[in-house]
């Protein structure tokens, strides 16, 4: 589900027990290096924001940011708020699971609100 679009990129929302958003630019771009100048720095101009106001609001032991790509050949970001008590920390979340989730966080909804406004 998307939460922000402009002329250059979108967010949307990962379901996952953690908070978990993607960048994704709207132009089908393979590499981050087939990205215009104006491109690169807006996606990091909201990863920033994302990144900030995870752990302005979830204070999490960490932020991962990720960027793959394999399954879908378009350049995003994952960015994800990551504890101790989530079901794989500290792998990352394609890795093994190590238990299962103990999390009692604030709501994702209510974090979503803010963060478009700071969008």
């Amino acid at each position: 589900m998307k939460i922000y679009e402009n002329d250059l990129i979108n967010i949307q929302i990962e379901e996952s027990e953690i908070p978990w958003l993607k960048i994704f630019t709207n132009k089908n771009l393979k590499e981050f290096s087939d990205c215009s100048k104006e491109i690169k720095e807006e996606i990091f101009s909201k990863l920033d924001i994302i990144e900030k106001e995870m752990i302005s609001y979830y204070k999490p032991e960490k932020i991962n940011i990720a960027s793959f790509g394999n399954y879908v050949p378009h350049v995003h970001f994952h960015i994800m708020a990551r504890f101790k008590e989530d079901s794989f920390f500290p792998e990352p979340m394609w890795g093994k699971k190590q238990r299962e989730a103990n999390l009692n966080l604030p709501s994702f909804n209510e974090f979503i609100k803010v963060l478009k406004e700071k969008l």
